[in-house]
């Protein structure tokens, strides 16, 4: 396959995809979530009392503009922010019940839908697909920090 096909596919994957988390983020809690507030909340769930350093680093966001997310979802009663007991310049990142529900519901959504959209394919397609995407992660964990660097 060719270079800038094989880009050109990832590209329309990853859009589609995003286009999607944006779309089931507006229609299923009711909450008004954006797409980054949406992952945020993904990330705080899937970590043990996470300090704000390590969700931004996760999600590749720098520190101020995850700050104003971060407010923005403690003000609605989303995400509680907690000092650290030994440090008090770090905060950890917990989600109250509301945020647990929002985040249930996208989470919910997200599978109902990816879900529908594997149906499109036979049984071992399916298998394939979810195979080669864990495998495509596995590589991009290896690597992630080897993009675009000089070799």
């Amino acid at each position: 396959m060719e270079d800038n096909n094989l880009r050109s596919i990832f590209q329309m994957i990853v859009r589609r995809f995003g286009f999607l988390n944006e779309q089931c983020c507006e229609d299923c809690c009711g909450n008004d979530i954006s797409l980054i507030q949406s992952q945020i909340l993904y990330e705080i769930s899937r970590q043990d009392a996470p300090s704000m350093q390590e969700v931004a680093g996760a999600l590749g966001v720098d520190i101020t503009t995850f700050s104003r997310q971060v407010k923005t979802l403690v003000e609605r009663d989303l995400v509680k922010k907690t000092p650290h007991p030994n440090d008090n310049r770090v905060n950890l990142l917990s989600l109250t019940s509301k945020g647990n529900m929002t985040e249930q519901k996208i989470n919910d959504e997200m599978n109902k839908y990816l879900n529908q959209v594997l149906s499109n394919l036979t049984d071992f397609e399916r298998e394939t697909v979810i195979r080669s995407m864990d495998l495509l992660d596995k590589a991009l964990k290896k690597t992630v920090n080897n993009c675009c660097s000089p070799k």
